[in-house]
Order: C-alpha cells, then structure tokens, then sequence
C-alpha cells in the first residue's frame, strides 16, 4: 500500500452526515445534528461503515423496525484507493441490493479530518428525489 493508502487506515468517528441538493446546493442534516457512526479501514484492505440517525427507538413493531432500517446505514467488503476515491466491493450489508457492488466514494483528508462524498444521484429522502449527494466527516479515534 502507498503513503496515502496509509493515512486512511484506522477508526474515524462521525461528525456529520449531510445531505446536498445539486441543484439549489441547499444542505440538510436528514439524521439530525448528532449521528452516531464509525467508519474503519483495515490495514487488511478491509473497511466497515456503520451509521444510524441519533435519535431512535427500540422496534417492536413493523412501523418501529421500518424507522430503524431507514435511519441506519452500514456495509463492509474489500477496498482499494484510486486517487482521490476510495471503491469497496461489498461483501456484507444492510441492503441486499449492494451485495457484490462496488460502492465508490470521493474522499478529501486533511489531518484528522476525513471528508467522504457520495456520488450525486436521486435523493429519496427528499419529496420527488432531485439529483444530489452525501457529505460525511469523520474524525479521526
């Protein structure tokens, strides 16, 4: 692995997790200002992702369970970094959909702050799903 491969290894803890409109660039914060979430690349060319919205509540209940799938996030697989990206091949996740895929992310580090930027795409947690994209930071444990 490069230097640079090197600098992302380790725990990073979230920060914030915001949502952008490619359009207006208007920003919202879909899961509050204070999610939980860690992010974790492996010397082993492993990463895993787990992010959940701070405020949920146990489910016992369809409509509970539903909440909770909907404000958590979390896959693991393989990962390589190519330039200013970094592309897992997913393995395991809460989604079966990505299973197998190669889940790519734009990343820009700068000391112990790591920013990850989703590619833009429809956005379904907005009302008609307008093009825009995830923009995570993380600090480094």
């Amino acid at each position: 692995m490069s230097e640079r491969d090197t600098k992302l290894q380790g725990c990073w803890q979230l920060v914030s997790f915001d949502t952008e409109l490619q359009d207006s660039k208007e920003r919202t914060q879909p899961w509050g200002a204070d999610p939980n979430g860690h992010l974790i690349f492996g010397s082993d060319g492993r990463m895993m992702v787990l992010i959940t919205a701070k405020a949920r509540e146990p489910g016992n209940t369809d409509e509970k369970l539903v909440a909770l799938f909907r404000t958590v996030m979390a896959y693991t697989g393989r990962y390589r970094i190519d330039g200013d990206r970094f592309i897992t091949k997913v393995d395991a996740s809460w989604n079966e959909a990505w299973n197998g895929s190669e889940q790519e992310r734009l990343y820009k580090l700068d000391g112990d702050t790591l920013d990850v930027f989703t590619a833009w795409m429809p956005n379904p947690l907005v009302s008609g799903s307008p093009i825009g994209r995830a923009i995570l930071s993380f600090r480094r444990e």
